[in-house]
């Protein structure tokens, strides 16, 4: 059996937008299970999602939930999401989506390691890392 490192991101009452904005840059399959759907019974809590997962044909899986009743939402700056290949096409297609209506920290240009490296926080908040490494010298 394979086993997954995931990112699960906890929302503060977005998440069903920020996932379909995720299936809209990666594409997949996303399913999404709301509050309601699991039997809770407080109606300002039946929309939110409970648990979401997005499964891309690149086999990139994302979660996340909006933060259950009772919890502490605190955004914080202590998790990024690294996207990195060498597939330019692909990652700058994303990076353009990510970024957009978003806040760029470091443009996606080359660096002196050799790759293209940007990093920026999308609309949600999140933070993004996009590295697209170049063919080493021989």
């Amino acid at each position: 059996m394979t086993s997954l490192l995931n990112p699960y991101i906890s929302f503060d009452g977005d998440a069903a937008d920020a996932m379909k904005f995720y299936q809209s840059v990666f594409g997949g399959d996303l399913a999404v299970n709301t509050f309601g759907e699991t039997g809770y019974d407080d109606p300002a809590f039946a929309d939110k999602v409970m648990h979401a997962k997005l499964e891309t044909g690149n086999g990139f899986h994302l979660m996340a939930a909006d933060t259950p009743p009772g919890g502490e939402h605190k955004p914080g700056n202590n998790i990024s999401i690294s996207l990195s290949g060498d597939d330019g096409d692909t990652l700058r297609g994303y990076w353009n989506k990510l970024s957009e209506s978003g806040t760029v920290m470091m443009p996606l240009e080359k660096q002196v390691w050799g790759d293209e490296f940007g990093m920026c926080a999308d609309r949600f908040g999140i933070a993004w890392m996009v590295n697209i490494s170049q063919p080493q010298a021989s």
